[in-house]
């Protein structure tokens, strides 16, 4: 099966093993030297409407993936097999830059 990134946005992406459900598929990472993609990324979820920053990102390996189908994308890990990347950067170092450059 043939699916752009596009499609892949419209899916819900559900932990087979406990039923939650992580997201939707925000964005892709793939090796740049065969083309095959690597994983999957659902960003965090906002905290606080955003304004406390975002949980860390879930990125889902391929081999973790089970089925891909019209509406879900069901994957199966442990908790503490997911890779997150966080995305937040603290208040108080943006403070400092701030305060050194003026």
């Amino acid at each position: 099966m043939v699916c752009s990134l596009s499609e892949l946005r419209t899916k819900e992406v559900i932990n087979a093993g406990t039923g939650i459900k992580l997201g939707y598929v925000d964005d892709i990472e793939f090796d740049t030297v065969t083309g095959n993609v690597t994983s999957i990324i659902i960003f965090g979820r906002p905290r606080a409407f955003g304004l406390m920053g975002r949980d860390d990102d879930i990125i889902i390996k391929c081999e973790d993936i089970e089925v891909i189908g019209e509406d879900t994308i069901l994957v199966r890990f442990e908790n503490s097999a997911i890779c997150t990347k966080s995305r937040s950067i603290t208040v108080e170092n943006l403070s400092r830059q701030f305060h050194e450059n003026s």
